[in-house]
């Protein structure tokens, strides 16, 4: 790949690919080691894309084979949530942060699922072709996920 379609590819993916690691490892500074790994993937790669959405699916696909390896790796302590994210409140309301929290305290597989449909707006067969899983398995993780939700925030606003 030549140098300046890397540097025009990368610039317009790596906030993506940021996304899609930080919502599967929850810690910002493994995100960034996931992003400069799979971009340093692309450069690499002699392969050659169709299209830009074409790069961007591989960009995820890499992403998300690279947290799977930080995931299972024996030193890795698994914490809820970085808490610098909460911490910068990037969120309009409490409510938008709740969420957000709530969210990020989901099991891996549904908090993936959930950012791949609403964040990136995926269907749930392309999703299926990211995660590498059958379709029925998305649209299960995605009902599972949306039950887990309304019931946490239901609870939370019983509480208040």
């Amino acid at each position: 790949m030549d140098r300046e379609r890397f540097l025009r590819l990368s610039g317009k993916y790596k906030d993506t690919v940021f996304r899609v690691a930080l919502n599967m490892l929850g810690s910002s500074h493994d995100a960034d080691d996931v992003v400069q790994e799979t971009l340093i993937k692309l450069y690499r790669s002699g392969k050659s894309f169709e299209s830009d959405e074409h790069v961007k699916r591989w960009l995820i696909r890499v992403a998300i084979n690279l947290c799977k390896n930080v995931l299972r790796s024996p030193w890795r302590r698994r914490m809820p949530l970085d808490e610098s994210l909460v911490a910068s409140d990037p969120f309009a309301s409490a409510e938008e942060g709740a969420l957000f929290a709530e969210v990020m305290a989901l099991p891996d597989k549904y908090r993936t699922t959930l950012y791949l449909f609403y964040y990136e707006e995926y269907s749930a067969k392309e999703i299926a072709g990211l995660l590498g899983v059958s379709e029925t398995a998305v649209t299960s993780r995605l009902s599972r996920a949306r039950a887990m939700l309304r019931t946490k925030l239901t609870e939370e606003n019983k509480n208040e």
